[in-house]
């Protein structure tokens, strides 16, 4: 695989003001520019040491990314890619800056034991379903769709445990799939994957982006 064409390179962006108003908890943006997958502005986080020192962890961090495109975050190891991740994820608040993301959006965890935790693949990728008010029928297809597009629908009645890190990798990928998510958030994919497994799972990647953007 060419992986060098995986990598998407763009002169950094004259960002314009953005107008919302943030809500009262943290700095995001509701509703924006369809055509703006996500959106960063002047994005800093600090943690606070024992001693109550403000220890910098982002400091004025832009960017701007177009839907239906595949990015990736390169920087040495302790420079802040992970940090960035979670709070476009949600599950850090910045401590200043204005952020939006297209929505619903979805994140794939490093470890992907961290993630799928159901028994069987066919009820791990259907977990998030339920809060879409699906019929039986509807999940079943949704999920089958999606396992497809991972090229792992003949492990649908596997349990989880029995699988390659590599294959929970795209189990968890799946799921965010049978979401319908439109910003997939993933960090660190390839880490805990040998050879094999880091071809394949970028492959669905780069299947994925070309889906997407057929369908646009």
């Amino acid at each position: 695989m060419d992986l060098p064409a995986l990598f998407r390179a763009a002169a950094p962006p004259n960002i314009p003001p953005l107008h919302s108003a943030p809500p009262p908890r943290g700095n995001y943006i509701i509703e924006k520019d369809n055509n703006i997958a996500i959106e960063g502005r002047n994005l800093n986080f600090s943690i606070k040491t024992r001693k109550g020192d403000l220890v910098p962890i982002l400091k004025d961090c832009s960017l701007r990314i177009p839907s239906g495109q595949l990015w990736m975050l390169l920087g040495p190891n302790g420079c802040g890619k992970s940090t960035l991740l979670k709070i476009l994820a949600g599950l850090l608040n910045p401590t200043s800056g204005t952020l939006y993301l297209k929505r619903p959006k979805s994140f794939v965890f490093q470890n992907p034991d961290h993630q799928v935790v159901m028994p069987t693949v066919e009820a791990d990728v259907s977990f998030g379903l339920g809060k879409l008010n699906l019929t039986e029928d509807e999940v079943k297809c949704t999920v089958s769709k999606a396992l497809d597009a991972v090229g792992m629908s003949a492990y649908m009645q596997r349990p989880v445990q029995t699988l390659s890190g590599g294959q929970k990798q795209r189990v968890a990928i799946a799921g965010a799939l049978a979401e319908a998510c439109k910003v997939l958030l993933l960090d660190e994919l390839t880490t805990f994957l040998d050879e094999t497994d880091q071809a394949r799972t970028l492959l669905v990647l780069v299947v994925m982006e070309d889906l997407t953007e057929h369908s646009q």
